[in-house]
């Protein structure tokens, strides 16, 4: 979800939930998506919550949405997702141009610049998917090169170095021309390259990479003025900026907070201006329609809540699938939404979300309908579970209540001890996710990165795949995923990646739990306030009153 998500593991479930939907005046219903006055001022400045990045700001090393807000407000990318459809626009892309769905010429648009004055040339673009998709370079987005042309060419095991350190697909043409030619037939490239794996990195980057990770020269909007770790992430508005997407504030401040309540009640006082997340004691009785009154919304969006249970080399204990659907079928969805929630969720029936582009209903089956008797049977079958079940959370978001809550449906259902764990934060929460540390189940959740079905499956559940925390391997699974990204028609595409996403509740490597719905709120000097398709308030879009 960055996805929600860039990446796109998120940080929040309850408001931004990590993981995206209608005009109107901050009501708070599920149509609402912006404040009602879009006129506003130029100039000035806010305060918004924000997280601690996971990573550098590096575009191919951002895949969580901590960082991923800020890499959003500082790049621009070939394509632009709209607003409020997350429909493809071109940005820096004049044309993108493909007869076979193989071979795809892109030609930039001329004068388009950087933060640092110089322009953004094909090589740019060139030089930063390499550099992104080379095995040495540990980048957590590489993944999102591999369908180019001699991907495979930049990858090694540790300690060892790969064949080349270019692939072979990428091209430059002229200082505004290059093509991309992929190993397979890939239908949906176009629609991929907004996402911000695929921003370009000026000449400047190769000289020292460390220092553009605190401090990145994009071809976005913003800069980053100063980042302050544990603190604060200052952004100022780009004097370069070439693009259409013009931000009003003269400067947007990220400030840092480790307990999503804490900067709630900020917004309330006023003193912070926009938080991306309601905590759930705010939700219930639909409390914060009262304490922020004409200054919330509420809106849909490309995400799913999910639980993952830790891979054979972290827990041995969790990795029997009759064990696993056992778990799920013990979790009461409506009841958690209800109590948790305020009824802000929609039960998930499988792992892609309902608003893109290739969503089906019911991929996974009963596994994912809340039956006590038939839990009890499939745990039975599995030869029953002993010992302590974890359902591990980040402290620093509104996770407490809901994993409380389903792990005592868990309880209640299979009589298994199952304690919902905390974790300091986000960053060290993925930290042990990442170094296979984490036991028992963990929360996770996917913000989408474009508006497609695919998105939901290969970087999440392909062997190998950067997002693929519980490590799930499937033979027949990465197969139909090539399948699908090879077929030229867009609706023969989307039934294979469905038969792909059926495979997945045979070994459940992850409980789908609820679509969610990001909930924002703001402070009674700014306007303009919108939830953009990805889940995330429109920060660029922004104004002061």
């Amino acid at each position: 979800m960055r996805a929600t998500t860039r990446l796109t593991l998120t940080a929040t479930i309850s408001a931004s939930a990590m993981l995206l939907a209608a005009c109107g005046g901050g009501s708070g219903s599920s149509g609402s998506s912006a404040s009602g006055d879009s006129a506003g001022k130029e100039g000035g400045s806010i305060s918004v919550r924000g997280c601690n990045p996971e990573n550098p700001l590096i575009p191919g090393a951002t895949t969580e949405t901590c960082g991923g807000d800020v890499i959003d407000a500082v790049t621009a990318r070939l394509v632009h997702y709209n607003v409020d459809t997350a429909k493809p626009e071109n940005d820096i892309a004049e044309s993108i141009e493909t007869q076979d769905n193989q071979t795809f010429t892109i030609k930039l648009k001329k004068g388009y610049k950087f933060s640092d004055g110089t322009e953004v040339k094909a090589k740019n673009f060139v030089d930063a998917w390499n550099y992104t998709a080379l095995s040495t370079n540990a980048q957590g987005a590489s993944y999102f090169m591999e369908p180019i042309e001699g991907f495979a060419d930049l990858q090694a095991e540790e300690g060892q170095q790969p064949k080349a350190k270019t692939m072979s697909g990428l091209k430059v043409v002229d200082d505004h021309t290059f093509t991309i030619k992929t190993t397979d037939k890939v239908s949906n490239l176009p629609e991929r390259l907004g996402y911000s794996a695929f921003a370009p990195l000026p000449d400047s980057f190769t000289k020292d990479p460390k220092a553009f990770g605190d401090k990145p020269v994009g071809a976005g909007p913003y800069v980053v003025e100063s980042w302050t770790k544990n603190q604060s992430i200052v952004l100022k508005k780009n004097p370069s900026y070439s693009g259409s997407n013009k931000g009003s504030l003269d400067q947007i401040t990220f400030k840092i907070y480790q307990d999503s309540s804490a900067a709630y009640n900020d917004v309330m006082a006023g003193n912070l201006d926009v938080t991306d997340e309601v905590p759930s004691s705010a939700i219930t009785a639909d409390k914060y329609k009262t304490d922020l009154p004409d200054r919330n919304a509420q809106k849909e969006y490309g995400g799913i809540s999910t639980v993952t249970f830790a891979s054979a080399k972290a827990d041995p204990a969790v990795q029997n699938p009759k064990v696993r659907q056992a778990i799920s079928m013990a979790i009461d969805r409506e009841a958690v939404i209800k109590s948790q929630f305020n009824g802000t969720r929609t039960p998930a029936t499988g792992w892609v979300a309902t608003t893109v582009n290739g969503y089906k209903a019911g991929a996974c089956g009963e596994f994912c309908t809340y039956d006590a008797a038939k839990a009890k049977a499939k745990l039975q079958e599995a030869g029953g579970f002993t010992g302590k079940l974890t359902l591990s959370y980040n402290a620093d978001a509104s996770h407490k209540d809901w994993t409380e809550a389903t792990c005592q449906s868990i309880k209640e259902a299979l009589a298994i001890d199952c304690v919902a764990t905390p974790v300091v934060d986000f960053k060290t929460f993925r930290t042990q996710v990442k170094k296979r540390e984490m036991k028992g189940m963990f929360r996770t959740g996917w913000q989408m990165d474009y508006p497609s079905i695919e998105n939901f499956l290969t970087p999440i559940f392909a062997t190998g795949a950067s997002s693929n925390d519980g490590d799930y391997s499937n033979k027949a699974f990465d197969a139909k995923l090539k399948e699908a990204a090879a077929a030229t028609d867009s609706a023969k595409a989307n039934e294979l990646y469905q038969e792909a996403e059926g495979m997945l509740k045979e070994q459940m490597p992850s409980i789908p739990l609820w679509y969610p719905k990001a909930t924002i709120g703001w402070s009674p000097k700014v306007t303009n306030v919108k939830i953009s398709a990805f889940g995330k308030p429109d920060y660029v879009g922004i104004k002061l009153k």
